[in-house]
């Protein structure tokens, strides 16, 4: 299969080659150009034009035939995901903006907004001790770049969510001089 895709794709890049150059640009690089035309492989007054530029032009123009279908509703996808109906009526999400790590100095990874899932249908596994589930989804956590983003997709999947709001950090004002002041507020003491 791969070698008829291969060869479908050959076929494809040979036909987008004799397609004549649809606005080429009027550039030319007069020593290659004047060096090619000598050589036969393109004729003299002709722009160069690039193969791979060319099949992207005619892969554009494919794509501007097809339309786009837009749904005002929304839709409810549950009964297509194929996961039973106890994992998505009862279940709740938590959607948060994870703290920073206490080895963190900075805030790269407290933008994104989570969602994690509730933990039930845990107990101990008696062979071994380990902790056991029958829960596909506890150990689940999905990343988002908003928090709406991560609200219509709770709402896409039927799900039930309760939102934590993100906490700002209000800066304390700090000035170097109070390290040096002899006030019992800001005074450390050496014993």
């Amino acid at each position: 299969m791969a070698a008829s895709l291969s060869m479908s794709a050959a076929a494809r890049l040979r036909a987008a080659a004799r397609l004549p150059p649809a606005r080429a640009p009027k550039r030319k690089i007069e020593g290659m150009t004047t060096s090619l035309a000598r050589e036969g492989l393109i004729e003299k007054g002709r722009p160069l034009r690039s193969l791979s530029t060319s099949t992207w032009r005619l892969a554009q123009n494919q794509t501007r035939d097809t339309q786009l279908i837009t749904v005002d509703e929304k839709l409810d996808i549950t009964s297509l995901t194929g996961v039973p109906d106890e994992h998505i009526k009862t279940r709740k999400v938590h959607i948060f903006v994870p703290a920073r790590n206490a080895m963190q100095a900075g805030v790269n990874n407290t933008k994104k907004w989570k969602m994690e899932f509730d933990n039930r249908e845990r107990w101990e596994n008696p062979l071994m001790g380990w902790a056991s589930t029958a829960d596909p989804l506890s150990n689940m956590v999905l990343t988002f770049a908003t928090k709406e983003d991560a609200i219509a997709f709770a709402e896409k999947n039927g799900w039930n969510y309760d939102v934590e709001e993100k906490k700002v950090p209000k800066p304390k004002s700090k000035s170097y001089g109070a390290n040096f002041s002899w006030n019992k507020r800001t005074r450390v003491s050496t014993k």
